[in-house]
């Protein structure tokens, strides 16, 4: 008999449709490697939530969810409690990675390269800007790059943006880094390729990740060699610091704009990874010749529960 999944997708947070395109994708691909697959759509009633898995009593979970709630450690505590093996990483790890703060601390203290930041409540925004321009302002617990900003020279929605601000009490500033954007994603212990991410837009933001023609991937990228053993050796590091598990996708800055090589900064380490027909990961795994259904097939027998 066949392997029960259950794919969450949906769920409350600000990338509700972006997980539901994932799970889009994942639903029929794990049929198609021969699962009974149940899509199950989470509200605000964790009972209701508890039954419909106790119903599907699933083998595994393959949480397709992102953003508050689906990659912060929420869900994973849940599926922990009813002793549900799951995709993806768990409580610890995806809390640290979801948490912006805390995951540098973490990659600090792994010797691993990040930006310089300082936390700012609204009303210290409005007040100053907290570095010379340009600079970013995000928020500390959001994925996708929901609420992230560029401040440049001339531009005055500082102030709008302090009281407009709708993503928790902090705010994080960073010096902007200037240069490309650049990923890898981590399957397991193995880190797979180096992606270039060009975009006609201002940044990789949330449109650009997205939309039909945000952005365009050059894989592999073209970079010096010693850049891209970097980003591969730094995506692992990152990933083991955490303590990810299954999959996971490491963001990079790579500031090659006084000539090549250049130097890296790791932006975030994402749990959650998007599986849409323009996300990175599962480009990078066909770039391996390792397929969707087969992408998706390994997810699933690497799930567990626990920590």
């Amino acid at each position: 008999m066949s392997k029960r999944v259950v794919v969450l997708q949906g769920g409350l947070s600000a990338e509700r449709e972006v997980s539901l395109a994932s799970a889009a994708q994942i639903v029929p691909a794990l049929r198609e490697a021969g699962y009974h697959v149940t899509p199950v759509d989470p509200t605000r009633d964790l009972g209701a939530l508890a039954e419909a898995l106790r119903a599907a009593r699933p083998d595994a979970v393959f949480n397709a969810l992102h953003g508050r709630f689906g990659e912060d450690g929420c869900i994973q505590g849940v599926l922990d409690w009813l002793e549900i093996p799951y995709t993806h990483s768990g409580v610890r790890a995806s809390a640290l990675a979801m948490d912006k703060q805390a995951a540098k601390a973490v990659f600090r203290a792994a010797g691993l390269p990040v930006a310089d930041h300082r936390l700012l409540s609204p009303a210290e925004l409005a007040a100053a800007d907290p570095f010379p321009r340009p600079y970013v302002l995000k928020p500390v617990n959001e994925g996708s790059s929901v609420g992230v900003t560029i401040m440049r020279e001339g531009d005055n929605r500082r102030t709008a943006i302090a009281a407009e601000w709708r993503f928790g009490e902090a705010i994080m500033a960073e010096p902007y880094i200037p240069g490309r954007e650049l990923t890898v994603a981590v399957m397991g212990d193995r880190p797979l390729a180096v992606t270039d991410i060009a975009t006609h837009l201002a940044f990789y933001d949330y449109e650009a990740k997205y939309a039909e023609g945000g952005s365009h991937h050059v894989l592999p990228a073209r970079v010096h060699p010693a850049i891209a053993e970097q980003a591969m050796r730094v995506a692992l590091d990152a990933h083991r610091a955490l303590g990810c598990r299954g999959v996971s996708r490491a963001d990079f800055r790579y500031d090659d704009t006084a000539g090549e090589p250049g130097r890296i900064v790791l932006l975030e380490v994402n749990t959650q990874p998007g599986m849409t027909r323009t996300s990175l990961v599962p480009e990078q795994a066909a770039h391996l010749g390792i397929g969707f259904p087969a992408l998706c097939a390994w997810m699933v027998e690497q799930a567990r529960h626990g920590p």
